[in-house]
């Protein structure tokens, strides 16, 4: 009996251990990178952070804002000729792609090696062809930069050269890839492993490879294995004072991460710390955290009665505009979270169908996400109110018409008696 007892307890014990350990949060990873973050892309929720805010050199990563720079501001298909000046100015030792001078290529082409080999010259040129000069270009990076609320980034120059007033924070770079992600073409061309230049007047046809090993596929069991089979897209960057850097963004499901780590160094074996703290960040946002569907859209958010509706209309459904989604940690996920509903002021028939009639809003861990509330049918306004409204217009007017004539017969009378 006693030992009946005892094999009770053993497994209640290792049921609440077990329980504890698959909802606690894993602990966070330690990395050798001197600042990293990891936030949510749809909400900017930071999951990871370490030295986020501390100014730093961003080197190649910089590219990430003159390609979105360059999609907004030219065709994918003009031809762009290789000015002198864009690929004189660049110091040996960096990275380019031996363009040469009166060369010509397309800016998608200008694209694809800027950012899939970290080409230097290639950085210059679109500059160049945007802006028409370094100078230019850099002002337009600074001003998106300014519009994008960072307060902590400085750029003079697309490709990330090393420059004392050239630096960014692993937050604010986080968010400005959050903005470049939001554009097709730029996700398509961050994704790349690889790029085809077909021949120009310069050249026979090129290959090159991605510097971003997270994308290229590698079954080994090794350290030195950087594959990551969430990874869709991101950009490397290295220099010896900003050391290496990398910005990465990743999908599982339908939750999209993007990770940054800045001045990361190298570990035993030659082992970038770039590519392996940011696998290990990006395991622990996923171990961590997960995307929960608060509710479906057109599903009834509640129901409201119009006052001054028809019978058959009066009572009315408020549908949700959209799916609402929220991201929640793993112990959350089962939680029933409660809305916030606001309808808008002084709702009366006539009420189209789609019409907005209000707004829901969950607020989960400070961050709000909200719906439109749609009115799942017409709303008539009622005839016998109609009616009523009349009735009591009618008698209103009347009784100021008496109101009037019966002043106006008084002072007549006043009137009279005071000339006898």
């Amino acid at each position: 009996m006693k030992f009946r007892k005892s094999l009770v307890i053993i497994f209640m014990l290792i049921f609440i251990l077990h329980t504890s350990m698959c909802y606690a949060l894993t602990e966070q990873p330690e990395i050798s990178t001197d600042a990293a973050i990891l936030i949510d892309s749809s909400s900017e929720k930071v999951l990871y952070s370490k030295n986020e805010n501390q100014k730093m050199y961003p080197a190649s990563t910089t590219k990430i804002l003159t390609a979105i720079l360059t999609i907004e501001n030219c065709n994918l298909n003009d031809v762009v000729t290789v000015p002198y000046e864009a690929i004189s100015s660049i110091t040996s030792g960096y990275s380019v792609a031996a363009l040469q001078a009166g060369e010509q290529l397309t800016v998608e082409q200008l694209l694809q090696v800027m950012l899939v080999h970290s080409a230097n010259d290639a950085a210059n040129v679109l500059a160049f062809h945007v802006s028409g000069s370094i100078e230019n270009f850099a002002e337009l990076m600074n001003n998106k930069v300014s519009e994008l609320g960072l307060t902590n980034t400085h750029f003079t120059n697309p490709s990330g050269m090393h420059d004392e007033n050239h630096y960014t924070t692993a937050h604010d770079l986080a968010i400005i890839m959050k903005y470049c992600m939001k554009n097709d073409t730029f996700r398509s061309l961050s994704s790349l492993k690889y790029c085809t230049i077909p021949a120009t007047n310069k050249y026979d046809v090129r290959v090159f490879n991605t510097t971003n090993e997270l994308l290229i596929y590698d079954n080994r069991d090794v350290s030195s294995n950087y594959y990551y089979k969430y990874a869709i897209a991101g950009k490397t960057g290295y220099t010896t004072q900003a050391k290496n850097c990398l910005v990465s963004v990743a999908k599982k499901e339908n939750l999209e991460l993007i990770c940054v780590v800045l001045s990361a160094g190298i570990y035993p074996n030659n082992v970038s710390a770039k590519f392996v703290d940011t696998k290990s960040i990006f395991d622990y946002g996923y171990n961590n955290y997960t995307i929960k569907k608060l509710r479906e859209k057109d599903a009834i958010a509640t129901q409201i009665e119009i006052g001054n509706g028809t019978k058959e209309t009066r009572n009315l459904d408020l549908l949700i505009s959209d799916d609402l989604s929220a991201l929640v940690t793993q112990d959350e996920f089962d939680t029933e979270f409660e809305p916030q509903i606001e309808l808008q002021d002084n709702l009366f028939a006539p009420i189209a169908q789609g019409q907005v009639v209000g707004k829901i809003t969950y607020t989960i861990d400070g961050i709000q996400y909200s719906s439109n509330l749609l009115a799942s049918h017409s709303v008539e306004q009622s005839g016998f109110i109609t009616i009523v409204v009349q009735i009591i217009l009618v008698i209103l007017i009347l009784f100021l018409l008496y109101k009037l004539l019966f002043d106006s017969n008084s002072n007549k009378k006043s009137h009279r008696k005071k000339l006898f």
